[in-house]
């Protein structure tokens, strides 16, 4: 009887185990379905990739909600008093409440970053490192966005199962995107018996990525106007040709020290366009590591990392003059096991190598001005007093869509 009785609970067990496998499987198909949509949301709004990801897989049951099937609402976000589109009606936390409902999967990706961006009670999270995808969870809980008291930890633990935080660095231009994504997931579980095990989950086909968009990504990474954080350390993203002297005066900070906490030498204006630091960096990383990039020096990773360099070389082993090959991994929290390998001289035209810029023939009749947070292009043309077609023509835009920091002609 006894045997009988342990053979059922090894049996289900087993069957348990199928069943996670299966989930896991799901919500990896709905990762590489809508992965892209994220990452380019990221870039337009700054809604950080791994939350809505996450968001999304949870809202929707990996998309497999009745809400979402009759709505494509990934995100469960309701009508409000300001919805004049389309709706359909779900049981949530009352019966028949009202749920928005739109065309596509990427309307509805939209409209979330929308609301977060335009609703006064989720401000603060703009102002968190996108890389924090705690203080995000926390903060969507705090702010009112769910009534789950657990919503904070479903997230998180969504993000840190499925490794959603390589889409935000992506979006960042912190991570390469290969052919191939990610496409095994990994399920795990325990038994008092033997404790936690991890069961890999293999998808069927690779899932390819449109590798013009990863370069268009990394080429401009997403960093908002005005003050902001990163690895917890005060920053700003200043164009070339900004005064040091101008960003020392404007946030009352003495201008030896900006040389200082940017471990540069003293000069009038930035000689590109460069994050600038409003104190001294940290002497650990908020990544585990670094992929060295074509075109990246140490210093450049110093500054994207919001790391000391004195760090950044003690734990790699390495020394100021030396190049990291492409591709070699820095570590940014600990010691390296050992030290990367370094670029062949014969190799550092190709790596190090500056494209040339086309500049535009020079028209005296213009200037440029930037895209603050939330702006809108309707805005922009009543405040110039210039038509929203002529703003697209000059600028060869796609649609009206803005992003923060993007420099816009206006033709006078």
């Amino acid at each position: 009887m006894q045997n009988k009785r342990t053979f059922f609970i090894i049996v289900l067990f087993f069957l348990s185990l199928i069943v996670r496998a299966q989930d896991a499987l799901v919500i990896q198909n709905y990762i590489n379905t809508y992965k892209d949509i994220a990452i380019k949301e990221m870039q337009r709004s700054g809604v950080p990739a791994a939350i809505k990801l996450a968001q999304g897989i949870h809202e929707t049951l990996a998309g497999t909600s009745d809400l979402v099937l009759k709505s494509n609402n990934h995100f469960g976000i309701k009508c409000k008093d300001t919805w004049t589109g389309e709706s359909v009606t779900h049981d949530d936390d009352l019966r028949g409440e009202c749920f928005r409902k739109y065309n596509s999967a990427e309307a509805s990706y939209r409209d979330h970053s929308d609301f977060l961006k335009n609703s006064g009670r989720y401000n603060s999270l703009f102002n968190l490192d996108p890389m924090d995808y705690e203080g995000w969870a926390y903060g969507l809980k705090k702010a009112g966005y769910a009534t789950n008291p657990r919503y904070p930890q479903v997230i998180i633990k969504l993000i840190q199962d499925y490794h959603l935080q390589d889409y935000t660095m992506i979006a960042l231009g912190k991570m390469p995107v290969t052919e191939e994504t990610i496409t095994t997931a990994v399920v795990k579980t325990e038994s008092k018996e033997s404790g936690p095990i991890a069961i890999p989950v293999k998808m069927e086909e690779p899932v390819k990525t449109d590798i013009r968009f990863a370069e268009k990504i990394n080429k401009e990474p997403l960093y908002p106007s005005g003050e902001f954080k990163l690895n917890e350390t005060r920053v700003i993203f200043a164009r070339k040709g900004t005064p040091f002297l101008e960003i020392a005066s404007q946030y009352n900070i003495p201008l030896a020290r900006i040389y200082e906490f940017n471990d540069m030498a003293q000069k009038e204006t930035a000689d590109k366009d460069q994050l600038i630091f409003l104190q001294r960096k940290r002497k650990t990383g908020n990544n585990e590591f670094h992929i060295v990039e074509p075109g990246e020096t140490l210093y450049d990773i110093a500054q994207m990392e919001a790391l000391r360099i004195e760090s950044l070389l003690e734990y790699n082993f390495l020394k100021t003059d030396m190049k990291p090959a492409i591709g070699e991994k820095l570590y940014l929290l600990s010691k390296a096991p050992q030290a990367p390998k370094l670029m062949l001289k014969e190799d550092y035209s190709l790596a190090y190598v500056k494209v040339p810029v086309m500049k535009p023939a020079t028209i005296s009749n213009f200037f440029t001005c930037t895209v603050q947070s939330k702006e809108t292009i309707y805005a922009i043309a009543k405040r110039y007093n210039v038509k929203i077609d002529d703003i697209v023509k000059w600028n060869q835009l796609d649609g009206h869509d803005l992003k923060m920091g993007q420099q816009l002609k206006i033709y006078k």
